[in-house]
């Protein structure tokens, strides 16, 4: 690999085994190795029968699906879809967004997530568990969608 040139197809990446079963998959985030500064990208390797992430939405961040290799299925706010290898997807910021994606296939697929890049902070909500998860420099926090509560409520 050149200092600024890397194949998808070739790309070593790593095991990811801390999610529970059936979210064992393997990754790799070039971008700062690239120099990227303003973009995310990972790039995923998935079994048959596995998945990646929960499904989810951003709260300030762009991210895209490439799929470079193999068949997976893609679940968005419309459905179901099976993606190929040369298939592309947006998930803008928002509910409009959500999506996860496992491999119902007979081979491994290998995918591409390029993203717009937070360096202040953000948040992600997976709507199936009534979770967030809220960071920025110097802080992170994951925890329960709860009851709405007034804009001054327990404030001095």
């Amino acid at each position: 690999m050149s200092e600024r040139v890397f194949n998808l197809r070739e790309l070593e990446l790593s095991a990811y085994d801390e999610g529970p079963e059936g979210h064992r998959f393997s990754v790799r985030s070039p971008a700062r190795e690239l120099g990227a500064a303003l973009t995310g990208f990972g790039v995923y390797e998935v079994e048959p029968g596995e998945a990646t992430w929960p499904y989810h939405f951003e709260l300030n961040e762009e991210e895209w699906l490439l799929v470079i290799d193999g068949e997976l299925t893609l679940r968005t706010p419309e459905g179901e879809r099976r993606l190929r290898a040369g298939d592309i997807a947006c998930f803008p910021p928002g509910t409009a967004g959500a999506h996860a994606v496992r491999n119902d296939g007979p081979g491994t697929a290998r995918f591409a997530m390029p993203s717009s890049a937070v360096p202040d902070g953000g948040g992600t909500v997976y709507p199936d568990a009534g979770t967030f998860k809220l960071y920025g420099p110097g802080f992170s926090h994951r925890a329960r969608l709860g009851e709405p509560v007034e804009y001054w409520e327990g404030t001095s």
